[in-house]
Parts: C-alpha cells; structure tokens; sequence
C-alpha cells in the first residue's frame, strides 16, 4: 500500500513475528498501522470454542487492522502470524498525519475499503443463501477475478481446505466433498490433491 522507504521516512519501525505469534487481537485499541513486508498473516475471528473465521488473508505489500485508525474504535479481528514475517509499523498519529499530506495515498485507502466491502457483502451473500458448493465456486471466482489466492498462469488455489472452510462457514469435511463433487461436475480438478479451477 504504501512504500517502505516513506514509511521509514515518518518514523516507522520493524516487528518481527514467528509463525503462530499474534500481532494484534480483536478488541484491543489500535495503536499502529501496519503493513506486511515479508511472510503470511491471517485476519481471523475466534469464536469461543476456538474456531477461527479468517476474515482477510494478508500478503507481503498489504495493510491489515486499519480500522481503529479511522473510527477511533478497537480492532475487529485478531492478526496471526502464518510463517515468520516481518511487519512494518507506524505510529497512528504519524500515519493520520502522512494521509493528511499525501491525498493520492487516502485514495488508495478508500478504493481498498470499498474491495473489502464488496467481498464482505459477497460472503455474507453466500453465507446466508447458498449452499457449499455455490459457496465455495463463488470464493473462487472472486479470488480468480481479483488475482488473488489462485495462480494466474496455471489456476491452481493456494488456500488449504481448512483455509477455505475458515473463509465460508462449512466445516473441512463439508469442502472436502463439496470439491470431489465439483471435481465430477466438471466445474474444477484436482491433481496430486491440489486444486484447480
């Protein structure tokens, strides 16, 4: 989202994570922006029995947890490390302050609010009136549109099944026989366990 060299420029610093650390969890106050430069992390929810609902998969160039640094709330989701990462941060008021004297950058935000929401309505769509395969098809045309989590040259899906049933409220059986029978509906293969859309 926005380049290294401007963020070190306003003050910001490293962080490195391990895999499994949390960078920050839902409900506390938000201090930092932050911005992935290197590894995998995952913006989930976590339900009391411990279930997780992955909320936005993060990769090294983009920004996560921004909201409490516009509407002065808490965090929505907690942030989890998925392999060691290093994570560039900026202080709030620094942040607030570089939007205020780069427009071009606060435009840039808004357009990736507004990609956010409509996935969000796109889920909560799913969610709410389709069954698993439907669910599961729609996901992939969305990350297959967007460029995202599917590999542009050979369409191959980088997201696990536990991954995909995090992001579409089924359980990891359930898109397990979901995939097979769009597997023999012709509408995806898998090769070597791997899918493909």
């Amino acid at each position: 989202m926005i380049d290294i060299d401007m963020l070190l420029a306003w003050g910001a610093s490293y962080k490195k994570v391990d895999a499994g650390d949390t960078i920050f969890r839902e409900g506390t106050d938000g201090h930092f922006y932050h911005q992935l430069v290197s590894g995998s992390v995952r913006w989930i929810n976590i339900n009391d029995e411990g279930g997780e609902f992955i909320q936005n998969l993060i990769e090294p160039g983009e920004s996560f947890g921004e909201f409490p640094l516009f509407d002065q709330s808490q965090y929505a989701a907690t942030a989890v490390a998925d392999k060691p990462s290093v994570v560039i941060r900026l202080l709030k008021s620094s942040f607030l302050q570089l939007l205020k004297e780069n427009p071009d950058i606060h435009l840039r935000f808004t357009r990736l609010f507004v990609e956010r929401l409509r996935f969000k309505f796109m889920i909560l769509k799913e969610l709410a009136c389709f069954g698993p395969e439907h669910r599961i098809t729609a996901l992939f045309g969305y990350f297959k549109e967007s460029r995202r989590n599917i590999c542009p040259s050979c369409n191959q899906v980088k997201l696990t099944r536990q991954q995909i049933a995090d992001m579409t409220g089924l359980r990891v059986e359930t898109v397990i026989r979901s995939i097979r029978s769009l597997q023999e509906k012709g509408a995806l293969s898998i090769e070597k366990g791997k899918v493909y859309c």
